[in-house]
């Protein structure tokens, strides 16, 4: 398989689209529902994967908070995290209530504010001050919870997807993604919407739903001088996948692992992490945790323009096999799925909430 040459992440990504971003998602369904079902009937159960992480709600195949993964962390976990403190929207607190809460878990202005229960980057915003934040909060559904974190400046971001054999109790990296933010590169000539208009891939950050840009697009960025479009990286607001399977080495492996161990029951998932560099990245050092995804996370690193279609099935099946696997090896030590119709529940309740959070930004 070949792998995608490192690009810089100060610099413009690809334009081109994957084969996989292009397809409708209902189409891209079909197959992995289809293997879903195949593995279900093998291991008599359709919601085995839920096995694997029996800390976290539905082992995070879908409706679990992402407080669920920070609460239980040990002290090596912990350390490797970003700051970050809750905010309940039962009650709007007082701004001395946001700065106490703040103070606390040792933020300061900017951070970035998402909902503790989300996906896709849905609702997560750059929060500048203390009027932006009891905006966001205000429109926030009531009786929720947000994450306010530590803002993160470097400029790489990976996903990282790590898997536990329970058998063997061998950790391993089976998946790396380097993500890229929506950017436009200018030219001293044309304004911010008129680069983004002449770009494929950028476009999609002016027709995703429940997203805002948060730059000028009137300004005429100098030429050469890198515009970046979009707090999150996500596909559907223009951001770039990499197969970053080249940043995988021992010393990462043994860095992701011992992390891993360090929380609860945790067997399989996403580690969303930013980095300074991808030599630090190899190093296993250098890297702070963003959030923990369970189960559920993709295999993001399929949607690498440079990788065709089958193999980028190829990447999502083996994916699913792995976690049937070892929730069929957790069942074994006595760990019970979640029914199916608890699963359709926290599904749904996921959606229909995403739908009310403020927009991305």
């Amino acid at each position: 398989m070949a792998l995608s040459p490192p690009i810089e992440f100060a610099a413009p990504g690809s334009t081109r689209r994957s084969t996989l971003e292009r397809m409708p998602t209902w189409l891209i369904c079909i197959p992995l529902v289809l293997q879903w079902i195949v593995l279900a009937v093998r291991y008599r159960s359709a919601t085995l994967p839920s096995a694997a992480n029996s800390a976290i709600t539905s082992g995070g195949l879908v409706g679990e908070g992402k407080l669920e993964y920070f609460r239980d962390m040990g002290s090596l976990a912990r350390a490797a995290t970003a700051r970050h403190c809750a905010i309940s929207t039962a009650t709007l607190p007082s701004s001395a209530m946001l700065l106490q809460c703040m103070d606390s878990a040792g933020l300061s202005f900017p951070v970035i504010a998402k909902p503790n229960l989300g996906l896709c980057g849905y609702g997560v915003r750059l929060i500048a001050d203390m009027v932006a934040l009891h905006t966001y909060l205000a429109a926030f559904p009531a009786h929720e919870d947000v994450v306010l974190q530590q803002y993160l400046p470097e400029a790489g971001e990976a996903g990282i997807f790590y898997a536990r054999d329970p058998v063997t109790d061998q950790g391993r990296i089976i998946g790396l993604a380097l993500r890229y933010f929506p950017r436009v590169s200018g030219d001293g000539q044309h304004t911010v919407a008129q680069l983004i208009a002449n770009d494929p891939r950028a476009r999609r950050l002016v027709h995703a739903a429940h997203h805002e840009c948060a730059v000028d697009d009137a300004r005429v960025p100098l030429a050469g001088e890198v515009v970046r479009l979009a707090t999150i990286g996500s596909t559907r607001v223009g951001g770039l996948y990499r197969n970053g399977a080249a940043c995988i080495t021992p010393q990462l492996t043994a860095a992701i692992d011992a992390i891993a161990r360090d929380m609860p029951a945790f067997y399989c998932g996403r580690f969303d992490v930013r980095f300074g560099s991808q030599q630090d990245l190899s190093a296993g050092t250098g890297f702070t945790i963003m959030e923990v995804n369970g189960a559920g996370s993709e295999a993001i690193h399929a949607w690498d323009p440079d990788i065709g279609v089958i193999e980028g099935f190829r990447m999502i099946f083996a994916k699913q096999r792995a976690l049937f696997a070892i929730g069929d090896m957790r069942r074994r030590n006595g760990v019970k799925p979640i029914g199916l119709l608890a699963l359709a529940l926290l599904w749904w309740r996921q959606r229909r909430l995403i739908a009310l959070y403020p927009p991305s930004n």
